[in-house]
């Protein structure tokens, strides 16, 4: 498909391009297909007082073998995202703010694994050992037990007592430990979030999104004690101190029965407030995926939709090949009034194969003055649809260009 470019308007900062310009080169990785359209691209240049044009990727049905509708849940708010990649693939209200109630304690849960040792034996307090609401482990003050088991209770069993206890012993105090938790949360993009408490209680101050906990979930599970840990069925706990032991189950229904293949976590939460709430992510062939479903009245079979919808519709496709030409970038005061250009890296993403979505590029022209050299970055392309950015690469001068020499300079 070839469409016009129009310039960004919200990019003023100089001259730059604009003209016609084919649909990027695509490619299916698993069926080994390459459009023909957009292979070559072609502009006719001429000045604008913009530095962004926009080009527009029709993303036909190349890989017609695979049908199957949009999944339909139940969830009030849902994520599906690429573990790998961030990308998302599903999203239905998730950047509504909820309450999160137990997956709060995947934050709690790499947070107490950046900062502590899973072998330090914490001292249970009088606050940790007075937690009786919702699930516990039954923690007593003066109780000595590993960090390492407060996690297993904490993320398997989804014991609020634990997470009291975890806190006090990274950070002295539950407040201290909050702030960590709002800090790292906003270290990692997750701005529609705030805690106020480690364990996922309801709390008008308590709150994040779909969007928010995939983001944090797919930080924690780079961690690879946090893996671990979510992907256990059962285990048994022991204290230090007294010397006794409790035998505790996965509160994940879908990992605990092995109920669908390639399941690895992540989280249950079940409150009044929030409702039923999990986050689930399963691996097939390399890829890993994670559905966050919120509020939720059937959140496994929620879970098991989204996740089927993630294998089984959505593949592979290359936007643009690392290497691959596009229209050049203007340069100011050089010999030549542009110097070609290449996206530095591949751009792949997954995309619906079914209800294949507009594509819109984006090329950001950077303000260039000669000289250039060979692979110094000049620009950039991003590549989005209506649901957000799908990624982005620089763009690099494939040659260089040089000032005129000095009498030419004078002479201009």
């Amino acid at each position: 498909m070839i469409s016009e470019i129009t310039p960004d308007k919200n990019l003023v900062r100089g001259e730059i391009f604009s003209g016609i310009l084919t649909a990027s080169f695509l490619h299916n990785k698993e069926s080994g297909f390459k459009s023909k359209k957009g292979v070559n691209t072609y502009l006719h240049l001429y000045k604008k007082t913009a530095i962004g044009l926009l080009f527009f990727l029709a993303i036909g049905m190349i890989y017609p073998g695979f049908c199957g509708a949009t999944p339909v849940i139940t969830a009030d708010a849902a994520i599906l995202m690429d573990v790998s990649t961030g990308q998302i693939l599903y999203d239905k209200n998730g950047s509504k703010r909820r309450s999160p109630a137990s997956l709060t304690k995947i934050l709690t849960g790499i947070i107490a694994l950046e900062y502590g040792h899973l072998g330090e034996v914490v001292t249970v307090s009088q606050k940790a050992g007075a937690v009786s609401t919702g699930s516990t482990i039954g923690l007593r003050a003066g109780d000595q037990i590993t960090l390492g088991n407060l996690l297993e209770a904490a993320l398997l069993h989804s014991a609020n007592d634990s997470t009291v206890a975890i806190a006090e012993h990274i950070a002295l105090t539950h407040d201290n430990f909050i702030h960590l938790m709002n800090k790292k949360a906003m270290a990692l993009g997750a701005f529609d979030s705030h805690f106020s408490n480690t364990n996922g209680y309801s709390s008008p101050n308590h709150y994040s999104t779909a969007r928010d906990l995939a983001v944090i979930t797919r930080y924690a599970l780079q961690n690879e004690d946090f893996n671990r840990l979510v992907k256990t069925r059962e285990i048994t706990i022991a204290w230090y101190d007294p010397v006794k032991e409790k035998k505790i189950k996965n509160t994940n229904r879908l990992l605990a029965n092995q109920e669908y293949p390639g399941i690895d976590g992540v989280k249950t939460g079940t409150a009044i407030r929030a409702g039923k709430c999990l986050i689930a992510s399963a691996t097939r062939d390399g890829r890993r995926l994670a559905a966050v479903v919120l509020h939720s009245s059937k959140r496994y079979s929620d879970a098991v939709e989204l996740l089927d919808y993630g294998f089984n519709n959505t593949k592979p496709y290359i936007l643009c090949e690392k290497g691959q030409a596009f229209p050049g970038i203007a340069v100011k005061e050089g010999v030549k009034s542009t110097v070609p250009v290449a996206a530095r890296e591949e751009i792949s993403v997954y995309l619906d194969t079914r209800e294949p979505p507009e594509v819109k590029g984006r090329i950001v022209a950077f303000n260039t003055v000669a000289p250039v050299k060979k692979g110094d970055v000049v620009g950039r392309v991003i590549f989005e649809t209506e649901q957000g950015e799908l990624g982005r690469t620089d763009l690099v001068a494939t040659e260089s260009v040089r000032k005129p020499w000095w009498p030419v300079r004078i002479w201009r």
